[in-house]
């Protein structure tokens, strides 16, 4: 941990105190990224954050607000069910948004986005259309085999 500046020390000498003993123990040395250039940062305000969260592994979903977040999951829904096994699964995934969509609604705060409560048979519905066996196609006809002309004494005899 740092020690705190001295009362007697304005803060610009008392960092560049610190740096410069740092520098003298050598402690800015084999640094990762030394000698290169600072990366630059894209027309976006938020770019450090963004690679900071990438670096971490973290995605931005923690940052969202609550209605954004109900918005997004009420949108992912068809895709979340289509991995379950079960209907009742399914319907407890769709009671689940449905009660942090009242909540929401309930005490609304964040940005204010159209949220409403889900429709658990039509989702039920799309999850059984998704799990039902496609039918297989028919199968072709098999082609009519070519067969080479018999001579027409050999028909002839085939008629007597």
């Amino acid at each position: 941990m740092t020690e705190r500046k001295p009362g007697n020390l304005d803060y610009e000498s008392w960092i560049d105190k610190q740096i410069r003993e740092a520098t003298q123990r050598g402690e800015f040395e084999n640094l990762p990224g030394a000698g290169k250039p600072i990366p630059r940062g894209s027309d976006d305000e938020n770019w450090w954050l963004k690679g900071y969260l990438r670096k971490e592994g973290v995605s931005g979903d923690a940052l969202l607000p609550p209605s954004l977040l109900l918005r997004r999951d009420i949108e992912r829904l068809p895709e979340t069910v289509r991995a379950l096994n079960s209907e009742q699964a399914v319907r407890e995934t769709v009671r689940d948004i449905n009660k942090r969509v009242v909540e929401w609604l309930r005490m609304p705060h964040g940005p204010h986005v159209r949220v409403a409560p889900v429709d658990t048979e039509e989702i039920v519905a799309q999850w059984r259309s998704a799990r039902r066996p496609k039918k297989p196609a028919p199968a072709p006809e098999p082609a009519p085999v070519d067969r080479p002309r018999s001579s027409w004494w050999h028909r002839l005899l085939r008629r007597t």
